[in-house]
């Protein structure tokens, strides 16, 4: 059953707040994937009871240190599946905004990343980067120093991942976006196929 979710928004530019809707009903996905967005709920949960029992971070998100990637086209329900998972914990889902996050001066890209970590770690919140890839993907060829730098910025927003203590979603249109030493270190990969005709009218509302 769902839980209500905590109404307190955070105030950054780079977080754009979703409204939780859609439940596991509304999914048209395989079970499989279903029984992964479960396992990533009661791992959330359980970490709550272990935070709760020894008294430490009891304030902070539900699901400290979950990561995982959802691959899928547009229009599989990855966004949806995220509600899902923030209606059942009772958490705040944002969006990152891509274009607040990133900038061209060197290191600034960085200290935003930062900035949206702290802020939802302090309320609590489900972070969800969508076309994660233009963050997150494979490194370049290190060709000028401009490679130099936008490779050094990928490797630290990849620890900023790993070393969060919240939930993340990161949303590719492909796994192979992200390359396999990244991938080994996401705690859950669910992927989102294209669905059947009847099955892509109910999740047109939810896209992507």
């Amino acid at each position: 059953m769902a839980r209500k979710v905590h109404s307190r928004l955070l105030d950054d530019p780079a977080l754009q707040a979703i409204v939780p809707r859609a439940t596991l009903a509304d999914l048209a996905l395989p079970a499989s994937a279903i029984d992964q967005l479960r396992q990533i709920v009661a791992q959330a949960r359980h970490r709550t009871r272990v935070e709760d029992e020894s008294g430490s971070r009891a304030h902070m998100s539900a699901g400290l240190g979950i990561s995982a990637l959802f691959a899928g086209e547009s229009g599989t329900g990855k966004t949806m599946a995220a509600e899902v998972i923030a209606s059942e914990l009772g958490l705040p889902l944002y969006r990152i905004d891509l274009s607040a996050v990133v900038s061209k001066y060197i290191g600034e890209t960085e200290k935003n990343l930062q900035r949206v970590f702290n802020a939802a770690e302090a309320g609590g919140a489900i972070l969800f980067f969508d076309e994660a890839d233009a963050l997150f993907g494979k490194r370049s060829e290190v060709k000028d120093s401009h490679d130099r730098y936008a490779n050094i910025e990928v490797s630290y927003l990849r620890r900023g991942i790993e070393g969060h203590q919240g939930i993340v979603i990161l949303a590719v249109k492909a796994r192979s976006a992200l390359d396999a030493p990244f991938l080994r270190r996401l705690r859950f990969v669910v992927d989102f196929p294209v669905p059947g005709g009847t099955e892509r009218r109910g999740l047109a509302q939810g896209a992507p």
